[in-house]
């Protein structure tokens, strides 16, 4: 393994969470390809340490130091593999930023990813965390992906089919959670346009286009400006996203919650459950907006936590000042609806 590829010991994460959470990893490797990459979890000097994956850091609650080897994939390339009637094939490496690939695959006139334009993060956390925006979620989009191991670095491809996707889920995040690195993704994209336009608000606002923009290109301006519009750029203040998932509850459960609140917004799924809005939740338990000490809901999209300290400067805040606050929000909302919020973001170590 070459010098330069040797992990950093006691390595600073501060800059590498995006609630700017101060933490350290006992040891750090960016590997940038899949050689570097399986000799080192082949090499007899970390076999005996544990390991742990972090991406961009956009999904992350650190709380103290992580042990044993972290592995930030920095694998890089995009390409065309094929292309099939009205689709293409597209890989991607697990190290492209996101949004990176989004505006890249829309320059080639391939279109699918524009819902999911300017959700933060690495193309390796996508299927860890089945991304999803706007009616469209990366389960929809990919075709296969592969992995090494991470307790022998042995490679292995996963079909669609065998990734275990649910709702901001998968096989690699629950069942067999810190087992894999992702190290790149295939993607299956469409020459014709099939705009997903479920959404009323984004719906509207594309109706309100010239004709002309009226495009996939279209679509992705018009989600980059809501999200513009709602949700904070970590680099300013520090977040990482949406930080409750949307709760499903029953039929049921949702009329009685109707009755009492006439406004409650809701979407029936397929399966005959119903999906909250959790900000709507948020915002009504009185949280929207609000802060704590250095903590608080964003004042534009009540799902956000953010860290006012980080934005000052001050990295005082720790990942269990956040659980704590999390908590609190978590906790009045069950109290007001009784429904309970599930947390976004994985807790590390």
């Amino acid at each position: 393994m070459n010098l330069e590829h040797t992990p950093q010991p006691h390595a600073d994460l501060t800059s590498r969470n995006t609630l700017g959470l101060p933490a350290r990893a006992e040891w750090l490797s960016l590997p940038e390809d899949d050689r570097t990459l399986i000799a080192l979890l082949q090499d007899t000097r970390w076999r005996s340490l544990p390991r742990t994956v972090i991406g961009e850091g956009s999904n992350l609650v650190l709380t103290a130091e992580i042990p044993g080897l972290v592995l930030c994939p920095q694998i890089l390339g995009r390409r065309l593999l094929a292309e099939e009637g009205d689709q293409v094939l597209v890989e991607v490496g697990a190290g492209e930023h996101w949004d990176d690939v989004v505006a890249w695959s829309l320059s080639h006139g391939w279109q699918g990813l524009e819902n999911l334009s300017l959700i933060p993060g690495a193309c390796g956390a996508a299927p860890f965390q089945n991304i999803g925006a706007y009616g469209v979620e990366l389960c929809d989009l990919l075709d296969s992906l592969d992995a090494v191991a991470l307790d022998d670095g042995r490679a292995r491809t996963f079909r669609h089919d065998e990734c275990g996707f649910a709702y901001r889920d998968s096989r690699f995040k629950s069942a067999e959670r810190g087992q894999w690195l992702i190290t790149r993704l295939r993607l299956r994209l469409n020459r014709v346009p099939q705009l997903q336009l479920g959404y009323a608000d984004l719906a509207a606002r594309f109706a309100a286009l010239p004709e002309a923009q009226q495009t996939p290109a279209g679509v992705r301006e018009l989600v980059c400006q809501i999200r513009r519009s709602k949700l904070p750029d970590p680099a300013e203040l520090p977040n990482a996203g949406s930080f409750f998932k949307n709760p499903v509850i029953s039929s049921v459960q949702h009329n009685a919650l109707q009755q009492r609140f006439p406004d409650l917004v809701a979407f029936p799924q397929a399966d005959g459950k119903v999906k909250l809005a959790a900000g709507w939740l948020i915002e009504r338990a009185g949280w929207k907006g609000r802060r704590d000490g250095d903590l608080g809901m964003h004042a534009q999209q009540a799902l956000v936590l953010v860290n006012h300290a980080a934005a000052e400067g001050r990295h005082t805040v720790t990942g269990a000042d956040v659980l704590a606050f999390a908590a609190r929000v978590r906790d009045s909302v069950h109290a007001q609806f009784g429904v309970t919020l599930e947390q976004e973001p994985v807790i590390l170590p």
